[in-house]
């Protein structure tokens, strides 16, 4: 049975001032899917992530998430309505607890009333943090770190995740644990769009991908497909 489709962007182009970013993008994320976003730096994967969230608004084109238009709706009202973005570069509150930096994500009104229940979730996927709550944030490790993020996210009572390069920099047996954690996520219902640089992993891990260059979705479909594309083996495995 096709899944059902929760974001749909339809010929989006934005701009960041004169310069425009992203040229007649569209994509479709289905519920229960994990999607990745691939490309260079500068091609515009995290512009996109940015203007599905509202932190960016299209020139034209539209953005729908289950059937309603959001693309004039302001960051707040988009993750009420069930999107949330971890940004790359992590941005915790370093001075902050753990605990007081998970509850941040959960200050928007629906997500208010699920705090302790989420909670609860957060420290299923990443028992670390449960151990280490009461430590200001910025003692944890990177790899902890970007847990706290994804935390924070989780804490939100999202239906969509967004998550921008949540691998770099980090040790691979911590990508392992995120990589993990996000299947874990997956397996509770939530849906996951993300941008990763490691393309022999993403390739691996995510349902579908879409590849943008220079601001343009130039390829998409199932990763197994993608995995045996020419232009796939060539840019980004040296095949």
């Amino acid at each position: 049975m096709t899944q059902e489709v929760l974001l749909k962007v339809s010929n989006i182009d934005v701009f960041h001032g004169t310069f425009q970013a992203l040229w007649d993008v569209s994509l479709e994320v289905r519920q229960g899917e994990m999607v990745a976003l691939i490309g260079a730096n500068t091609a515009g994967k995290s512009t996109l992530l940015n203007t599905i969230s509202g932190l960016l608004h299209p020139a034209k084109g539209q953005i729908e998430f289950e059937g309603k238009d959001i693309t004039k709706s302001e960051s707040h009202e988009i993750v009420e309505s069930g999107i949330t973005q971890v940004p790359e570069g992590r941005g915790i509150f370093p001075e902050m607890s753990v605990v007081d930096n998970l509850i941040i994500g959960s200050y928007g009104g629906r997500a208010r009333y699920k705090k302790d229940e989420q909670l609860k979730r957060v420290y299923q996927h990443f028992p670390i943090l449960e151990g280490r709550k009461k430590q200001t944030a910025k003692t944890l490790s990177g790899g902890e770190q970007q847990m706290l993020v994804i935390g924070r996210g989780l804490m939100a009572d999202p239906k969509l995740m967004l998550l921008d390069e949540m691998s770099l920099g980090l040790a691979p047996i911590i990508v392992n644990e995120l990589f993990k954690a996000l299947k874990e996520i997956r397996e509770t219902g939530i849906t996951i769009l993300f941008v990763e640089q490691n393309v022999r992993r993403t390739l691996q891990e995510a349902d579908r991908a879409y590849i943008l260059e220079t601001g343009r979705v130039t390829l998409s479909g199932a990763t197994a497909q993608l995995r045996e594309e020419e232009q796939v083996k060539k840019a980004y495995f040296g095949i």
